[in-house]
């Protein structure tokens, strides 16, 4: 396949680590909002249905389904799962380098006592 200008431009815009955090979280935020999108219409409903069901506004509903919407929330996720007869999987994976400021633990203390 071949690389367009695009793909060039990309390439070298990853190459930024702020950059490519952004992108990554931009993409988890895509797939949930394809997600949704996708179960609903399988459903056969509209997002003024699914919000009736729901108990919320079409607006929220639209939101949800934007890839730009980033605030989803674990209930609402569990919420619209069951009304759509879906179920939530949520997959925390380690990142491959540990950062070396990042601290999982305490470090360990040296107490000493006083004599008396």
């Amino acid at each position: 396949m071949k690389r367009t200008n695009f793909d060039r431009y990309l390439e070298n815009q990853l190459k930024d680590t702020e950059f490519a955090e952004r992108f990554k979280a931009a993409g988890e935020a895509w797939e949930v909002s394809l997600q949704v999108t996708r179960l609903r219409e399988q459903a056969g409903l509209s997002q003024k249905e699914l919000a009736e069901r729901l108990e919320t506004t079409q607006q929220q509903i639209s939101r949800l389904e934007s890839p730009a919407y980033e605030g989803h929330s674990l209930s609402m996720l569990r919420r619209v799962a069951a009304a759509l007869h879906a179920r939530v999987s949520v997959v925390l994976e380690p990142l491959t380098e540990t950062p070396k400021d990042s601290v999982l633990h305490e470090k360990s203390a040296t107490y000493r006592t006083k004599k008396p």
